[in-house]
C-alpha cells in the first residue's frame, strides 16, 4: 500500500475504536474456539493410533510359563523373521489389593519392570516417578483421580505398597508396575509368576496377520509354554469406539463458530461502510480509485483481525492444554499437544474468512458514486422504517420504548445480522444444555451393575472383578453355594433388594463366534440396562439384545433365537433392545432360570436409606467368608472422563460463541447510537432523562432478542436431535429415549430468554454511553 492509503487505514482503525475492538475480540474468541475444537478433533480422530505409534506399542502381548521356557529361549523369539522389535521377559502376576479405605478394586495385572522405557511399550510417566525399591508401585493412569493419588497405599498379599506414580500404556500391557523382585514376591499359588513378552511385527494390520504371528511364536517355544496372548486390535477397537462420538459434536460447534465469525465481521465492515459514506465520497473526490477504497476497507478489517487471530492462537492453546490432559486420561493415550499444523491452518483459514467477509461490503464502498456518497452522508434513507414508528406509536408504552422498538427497521440489513448473531448464540446455548444433559444421562445409565453399593462374590470367576486365573495345572477353586450366600444376604440387616448375576460365554444361532451372556437371577429391574425399545427381562424365556444383534441377524423384537450356554440350549424370545456403551464384544441378557447349570457368580445388593456400604460389606463378609464368598463395598460412581471432557468443551465453546454474539450486538448498537446521536440530542433537549435514554437503546434490541430466542431455541433443539443420534451411531449404538428427550418446557422457556439476555447485555454498554452523552455535544454532532 502507498503512503496515503496506509494513513487512511490507520486513521479508520484508530477512529472506529469500538468496531476495531469488536473485530479483534470476536476474531480472537472464534479462533480460540476453533483451535480448541480443531486440536481435540485431531486427537479424537484415531487417538489410539497416535499414542500407539508414539509409544511403540506391542502388537501382541504374550504370557509364558517360566517353568517350560527359559529366558534365553524367550529372548530368541525376539529375533524371529516376522518380529521387528521385542521387550521382556518381564515377571508378571495378578494381585488382589485393598486400598487404605478398605475398598477392593478389581484384580490387577502387575508387571515387574526396571524402568518405563523400552524398545516396545515405551511407557509415558504421567505423574510421580517410577518404582525403585520394594514397597513401591506405579499404577496405570486410568486409576488416577479421586480413587488414587500419589502417596496412597495398597495392601496385597500382606505387603503394603505405596503409589509413587502413574503411567500410560497405549497397548494396555498392565494395570500396575513394580520392580521385578517386587512382582515375583507378590506372586501366589493362585496367581503364579508368568513371563510377559511384548512384540511388534512387520505385518499386524488385521486379525489374520496377528493369528499368523501368534503361530510363529507358538512354534518357536516348547509345547505348553505359551499361556495366552492379547492383540492390540482389541484395545484399538475399544479406544476408537470411545473417541468416535466426539467428532460430530466438535463439527457442530465448529460450524457454529465459523458462521458466527462471518456474520460478525461482515456486519462490522458493512456498518463501517454505512457510517462512512461521506468519508468515502471525500476520498474519491481527492483522487482515490475504487480499487484503493476497497483495499482500504478490507485492510481496516484485516488489521484488528490479525491481532485477534494472534491472540486467539495463544488463548486457544492455553485453553486446549487442560482439555488435552483430560483426554489423555479418557483415551489412555500418551502426552498430547496441539498439532503444529492446527496453529497454522486455522489462523490462515480465519484470515481468509475475514477477508471474504470484509470484501463484500468494501466492494459496495468502491462502487459508490462520489456525489451520491457526499450528499447522502451517513443518514439512513428518508422514510425508511416510518411505518414501524407509526405502528409502535399506537402501543400503550412510553414513547422512548416505542421509539426504540421501531428503530431497527431503519437498517434492515444490520438488523438481520444482529438477529442472526443472537439466534446463533441461542442455538449454541440450547444445543450445549441439551448435550450436557444427554451426556450426564448416558453416564448415569451405562453399566448398571456398577451402580450397586455392594457386590458379593461367590468365589468363582467374577463378572465385575476380573477373570480368576488359577495356577497352571491346578483346578478351579470350588465356588460357594449361591443359595447359602443368597440366604445370608437376605438375613443381613440393611438389605433393601438384591439380584444374582452370572457372566457366561454363549453361542447364538445366526451369530458367528461367541457372545457374552449375562444371566440374571431375581428381580433385576432396578439394575437393568436402559432400553432403546421393548422392555427389560420380566421372566423366564426372554432375552434382551443390543441393536447390532438385530442388524446382524435381521431379527426383530418378538422373534425367537436359540442360545447355548455350556451344554444347555434354550429358545428365547427377544423382548427388548438394550443401550450399550462399551462398543466391545456382543453381549446379551437373559434369565438364569433358562440355564439351570449356571450359578450366580455375584450378587448386587442395594441398601436401605442411611446404611453405610463399607460397614454393611464388612459385616456381610465376616458372615459369608466361611462359605467361600466375599463382599465388597463399591466406590461411588464417578463421572466418566470422556463425559467430563465433552461437558467442559460444551461449556467453554458455548461461552465463547455467546460472547461473540454479544459483541455483534454491541457493534450494531454502537453504530445505531452514533448515527442517531443528533436525534438523541434533540430528545434530551425535549426532556428525555438518562434512564429513558437507556430504555430507548435497550428497547431497540429487545425485539431482536426475543425473535432471536424464538428462532434459536427450536434450531438448537433440532441440532441436538440430529447430532446426538449421529454420536450414538459413531459409537455403534442406538440411544434410549431418556438420553434424547432431555428438554422440559420450563427449560426451553428459559433458553428462549437467552436471546433476549444476549441482546440486552450486548446493548448495555452503548446504552450507558448514550445516557451519559451531553445534550449540547450531541446536538452539534453532524
Amino acid at each position: 500500500m502507498t503512503g496515503p492509503l496506509v494513513r487512511v487505514v490507520r486513521s479508520g482503525v484508530g477512529r472506529r475504536r469500538v468496531q476495531t475492538v469488536v473485530i479483534a475480540v470476536a476474531t480472537m474468541m472464534a479462533l480460540a474456539a476453533a483451535v480448541v475444537a480443531g486440536s481435540l478433533m485431531v486427537v479424537s480422530n484415531g487417538p489410539f493410533d497416535h499414542a500407539f505409534a508414539q509409544q511403540k506399542g506391542a502388537h501382541l502381548t504374550a504370557e509364558f510359563d517360566p517353568a517350560k521356557v527359559t529366558a534365553a529361549q524367550l529372548a530368541a523369539t525376539g529375533r524371529l523373521d516376522a518380529v521387528t522389535a521385542s521387550a521382556g521377559p518381564y515377571p508378571s502376576t495378578v494381585i488382589e489389593a485393598t486400598d487404605s479405605s478398605g475398598r477392593r478394586p478389581p484384580a490387577m495385572t502387575l508387571v515387574g519392570r526396571a524402568g518405563p522405557h523400552a524398545d516396545v511399550d515405551d511407557l509415558d510417566l504421567t505423574s510421580g516417578r517410577w518404582a525403585r525399591r520394594t514397597g513401591e508401585i506405579v499404577l496405570s493412569s486410568s486409576y488416577e483421580g479421586p480413587a488414587f493419588k500419589v502417596g496412597d497405599t495398597l495392601t496385597a498379599s500382606g505387603t503394603t505398597l505405596t503409589v509413587v506414580g502413574f503411567a500410560t500404556s497405549a497397548g494396555r500391557s498392565a494395570d500396575a508396575w513394580a520392580t521385578p523382585a517386587q512382582a515375583r514376591s507378590l506372586a501366589s499359588k493362585e496367581h503364579p509368576v508368568t513371563g510377559q513378552m511384548l512384540y511388534r511385527f512387520d505385518s499386524a494390520g488385521s486379525k489374520g496377520d496377528i493369528a499368523a504371528d501368534r503361530k510363529k511364536l507358538l512354534a518357536a517355544v516348547p509345547y505348553g509354554a505359551l499361556l495366552g496372548t492379547r492383540s492390540y486390535l482389541d484395545t484399538k477397537h475399544a479406544a476408537d469406539s470411545g473417541a468416535a462420538p466426539t467428532i460430530p459434536f466438535l463439527i457442530a460447534f465448529g460450524v457454529l463458530g465459523i458462521v458466527m465469525s462471518v456474520i460478525i465481521v461482515g456486519s462490522v465492515i458493512s456498518g463501517a461502510v454505512g457510517t462512512s459514506l461521506r468519508r468515502i465520497g471525500i476520498l474519491k473526490a481527492i483522487g482515490f480509485t475504487p480499487r484503493e477504497v476497497v483495499r482500504a476497507y478490507v485492510a481496516q478489517a484485516l488489521v484488528p483481525a490479525t491481532v485477534g487471530i494472534a491472540l486467539g492462537v495463544v488463548l486457544g492453546n492455553l485453553l486446549a492444554v487442560p482439555l488435552l490432559d483430560d483426554t489423555e486420561q479418557a483415551y489412555g493415550t500418551a502426552t498430547l499437544s496441539v498439532a503444529w499444523w492446527v496453529d497454522v491452518v486455522v489462523p490462515a483459514g480465519a484470515l481468509l474468512v475475514v477477508g471474504i467477509a470484509a470484501f463484500v461490503p468494501a466492494l459496495r464502498a468502491g462502487r459508490l458514486r462520489t456525489v451520491e456518497a457526499i450528499a447522502v452522508g451517513r443518514a439512513p434513507r428518508t422514510g425508511r422504517g416510518q411505518w414501524a414508528h407509526r405502528a409502535a406509536g399506537r402501543l400503550p408504552l412510553p414513547r422512548a420504548v416505542t421509539y426504540g422498538l421501531a428503530s431497527p427497521f431503519a437498517h434492515p440489513v444490520r438488523t438481520l445480522a444482529m438477529l442472526l448473531a443472537v439466534a446463533f448464540g441461542t442455538i449454541a446455548a440450547t444445543f450445549a444444555v441439551g448435550l450436557t444433559s444427554s451426556l450426564n444421562e448416558v453416564n448415569a445409565i451405562q453399566d448398571p451393575e456398577n451402580r450397586s453399593p455392594v457386590t458379593v462374590f461367590t468365589g468363582g470367576p467374577s463378572v465385575a472383578g476380573g477373570e480368576h486365573v488359577p495356577a497352571p495345572g491346578t483346578p478351579e477353586p470350588e465356588p460357594a453355594d449361591p443359595a447359602q450366600v443368597s440366604a445370608a444376604i437376605r438375613a443381613q440387616s440393611g438389605t433393601a433388594s438384591y439380584y444374582g448375576m452370572s457372566g457366561q460365554d454363549a453361542t447364538v444361532a445366526g451369530i458367528s463366534g461367541t457372545a457374552r451372556a449375562t444371566l440374571y437371577q431375581g428381580d433385576s429391574t432396578a439394575g437393568g440396562y436402559a432400553m432403546v425399545s421393548g422392555h427389560w427381562l420380566t421372566g423366564a424365556g426372554q432375552v434382551v439384545v443390543p441393536g447390532r444383534f438385530l442388524e446382524n441377524t435381521g431379527a426383530e423384537i418378538g422373534d425367537t433365537v436359540r442360545v447355548t450356554v455350556g451344554k444347555e440350549t434354550a429358545t428365547l424370545r427377544i423382548v427388548g433392545v438394550a443401550f450399550e456403551s462399551s462398543g466391545g464384544e456382543l453381549e446379551i441378557q437373559a434369565n438364569l432360570a433358562d440355564f439351570p447349570a449356571a450359578k450366580p457368580q455375584v450378587f448386587l445388593v442395594d441398601l436401605k436409606t442411611g446404611v453405610s456400604a463399607v460397614s454393611y460389606a464388612e459385616k456381610l463378609a465376616a458372615r459369608i467368608e466361611p462359605l467361600g464368598a466375599d463382599a465388597r463395598a463399591n466406590a461411588p460412581s464417578e463421572q466418566d472422563n470422556l463425559v467430563l471432557i465433552l461437558n467442559t468443551m460444551a461449556a467453554l465453546l458455548t461461552l465463547m460463541l455467546v460472547s461473540v454474539a454479544g459483541l455483534g450486538v454491541l457493534n450494531s448498537v454502537v453504530l445505531d447510537t452514533r448515527e442517531r446521536v443528533h436525534d438523541l440530542g434533540v430528545c434530551k433537549a425535549l426532556g428525555m432523562s438518562p434512564r429513558q435514554t437507556v430504555g430507548l437503546v435497550l428497547a431497540s434490541v429487545a425485539g431482536i432478542g426475543v425473535l432471536g430466542g424464538l428462532v434459536g431455541v427450536p434450531a438448537g433443539y433440532a441440532l441436538h436431535g440430529f447430532v446426538l443420534p449421529v454420536m450414538g451411531h459413531a459409537a455403534g449404538t442406538e440411544l434410549p429415549t431418556s438420553v434424547l428427550d432431555v428438554y422440559d418446557t420450563p427449560q426451553l422457556l428459559l433458553l428462549g430468554l437467552a436471546g433476549l439476555a444476549i441482546a440486552l447485555l450486548g446493548a448495555l454498554l452503548p446504552a450507558g454511553w448514550a445516557a451519559k452523552a451531553r445534550t449540547a455535544t450531541a446536538l452539534r454532532t453532524e
